[in-house]
This record gives structure tokens, C-alpha cells and sequence, in this order.
């Protein structure tokens, strides 16, 4: 079994992750860098081919498995649309990525790979009903029902950063108004930090940003809170109020096991996940409260990447 290799691949909005690894989860290459989504499709789908390239090995691989921050159309390998691809409509990679490499590919959502490279590989292992919340640059998500990956009537479930917290917030890439992306990814976070600047609130958060207003990101305000920035602590517990909210709405509807919490956001620790559960526990259905933990995901930033290893060897 060891010697068994598969290739995944993660896209999202702002990196591409392309790992090699075995049929157990142990990595045996890896290749990440920048998407540079802002370049369109093409030019995209061409940095995935050269990521995949670099972590091939010599002989022959059982498949590729790939992970893209959109809504796919998983029976016929489609990226449907991607609210943090601009320009990714109706984009064939399956087929594409098949064509190159001739091997079997197989495309899902990556925040619901997440949730299967938990279950096989990280946290979620021996557990047969969890949620994988990915809290990034937006915000994705997969389920486990019965041991088995959920997806939906179309291969699209779980998209849980377009459920609706507020109708009268911010506008969402997707075209609705409120989602829960809007006010707890690391997209809501950096957006929250520039309009307190712009109002005259102190902070050295832009000195982390090189004074420029444009390059103040999720990352950057992390960096700020960990030096004490009172206003950069101030904003990732409001993100954290709000990824709390919709957390409660996971909870009392699936009524889970374990829920997992990746993606970008993850490694800001309690700052973000203590806020959060205060909002749980205190509006959650207690007894849904009770059954479930909530915790950190294990895999990290590798997630998505050993999800998509994970959904080649449960396709074949």
C-alpha cells in the first residue's frame, strides 16, 4: 500500500498547494505557490500544470485529485464559478489536467476536501459525523454524514460561506448580500481594518503593511494583535463574534460530532476560535453544545491538498 502514489492539489484564492503521498497520508513532495489569480484562468491552469510537474516522481502515479475554491460540478470535473477565481466559469480542469498528465483526475470543492483529508488522515479520524469549516480568504466547508463525504444533489453542499447572517450586509462575490464570508474570512477581517484606519482609529497595524492601506491583509492584522495592537485584538474577536454566529447555525442543523477549523485564519489560535465558542455556547441548543467539540485542524494547511489524496483512493 505504502508504495502507492497520488498527487492533490489545492487552489484557492491565493496559493496553489500540490502534494505527492502515499496511500497512508505521508507526503513525499510538495510544491506551493502564489496562484496570481488576478492573471485569469489560463494563465492560471498553466501554474497548476507546472505545480503538479514539480512534485511527480519517475513512475507512474495512481491519479491526481484536485481541490479549487469554487463551486464544481464534480460528475463532470467543472469549475462552475468561484467567487475568489475572477473569470472561472464553466472551466473543464477536470479534462484539461486528464489530458496532460493521462491519469485519472478527479475535482472537488476544496474546503469539502478539507473535510475528507481530516477524516482519512487528521482529526476526524474514527469519527463519522463531522464539519470542516476552511476560514481563509472566503469561507468553504465539507461534511461527513455516516462516515461519507456529503456533497449534494450536484456535488456543491456545503458552501457555507454564502449562508446569510445579515440581508442588509456587506455584498459577497457570489451576488448575495451578508454571507457569512463577509464578516468572518480573512477578506472581512482586512476589510473591517482598512475602514477603522480610514476613520482615524490607532493602530501600528499599517506598519506591518508597509504603510500602504492596499497591502493590509488577515495576516498582517494578526501580527499587529500578537504585538499587542489594541484595535488589531479588537477586530479578530469581532471576526471572531461572526464566525461564532454561523457556527451555532452548524451546530443546531447537523448537530455534529467534531467540528474542524481550518484554512488561513485557523493559526490565530484562541484569539479567533475563543471568541467563537463563547457565541456557541452561549446560543447553541445545549445538548447539541454537549455532543460537539470544536477544535483546530490537524492537517493544517495541507488539509485541502491530502483531501484531494483522499478522494482519489475513495474513487478508484
Amino acid at each position: 500500500m505504502s508504495g502507492r502514489r497520488i498527487v492533490g492539489v489545492d487552489i484557492g484564492g491565493t496559493k496553489i498547494n500540490s502534494v505527492l503521498a502515499d496511500a497512508e497520508g505521508n507526503i513525499k513532495a510538495r510544491d506551493l505557490r502564489e496562484t496570481l489569480a488576478r492573471v485569469g484562468p489560463d494563465a492560471v491552469i498553466e501554474r497548476i500544470i507546472e505545480s503538479i510537474r514539480q512534485v511527480m516522481p519517475g513512475d507512474t502515479i495512481e491519479g491526481i485529485g484536485i481541490g479549487a475554491a469554487g463551486a464544481c460540478d464534480t460528475v463532470n470535473g467543472v469549475i462552475t464559478s468561484s467567487p475568489n477565481l475572477p473569470q472561472w466559469e464553466n472551466i473543464p480542469l477536470r479534462d484539461i489536467i486528464q489530458r496532460v498528465f493521462d491519469c485519472p483526475v478527479y475535482l472537488q470543492n476544496d474546503a469539502t476536501l478539507a473535510a475528507l483529508g481530516e477524516h482519512r488522515f487528521g482529526g476526524g479520524m474514527g469519527i463519522d459525523n463531522m464539519i470542516y469549516v476552511g476560514v481563509g480568504t472566503g469561507i468553504g466547508g465539507g461534511i461527513i454524514i455516516d462516515g461519507r463525504l456529503y456533497s449534494g444533489v450536484s456535488g456543491s453542499a456545503a458552501e457555507f460561506g454564502h449562508m446569510t447572517i445579515d440581508i442588509n450586509g456587506p455584498p459577497c462575490p457570489c451576488g448575495n448580500s451578508g454571507c457569512w464570508e463577509t464578516f468572518a474570512s480573512g477578506t472581512a477581517l482586512a476589510r473591517l481594518a482598512v475602514e477603522r484606519i480610514k476613520e482615524g482609529r490607532k493602530t501600528n497595524i499599517l506598519r506591518y503593511a508597509d504603510g500602504k492601506l492596499e497591502q493590509v491583509s488577515a495576516q498582517r492584522v494578526h501580527l499587529a494583535a500578537q504585538k499587542g495592537d489594541v484595535l488589531a485584538n479588537e477586530l479578530i474577536a469581532q471576526t471572531g463574534y461572526y464566525l461564532g454566529i454561523g457556527l451555532v447555525n452548524l451546530v443546531n442543523i447537523f448537530n455534529p460530532r467534531l467540528i474542524v477549523i481550518g484554512g488561513g485564519l485557523s493559526r490565530m489560535g484562541k484569539l479567533l476560535i475563543g471568541p467563537a465558542m463563547n457565541v456557541v455556547r452561549e446560543r447553541a441548543f445545549e445538548l447539541s453544545v454537549r455532543a460537539a467539540r470544536i477544535e483546530v485542524a490537524r492537517l493544517g494547511v495541507d488539509a485541502e491538498a491530502m483531501g484531494a489524496i483522499a478522494l482519489v483512493l475513495t474513487s478508484k
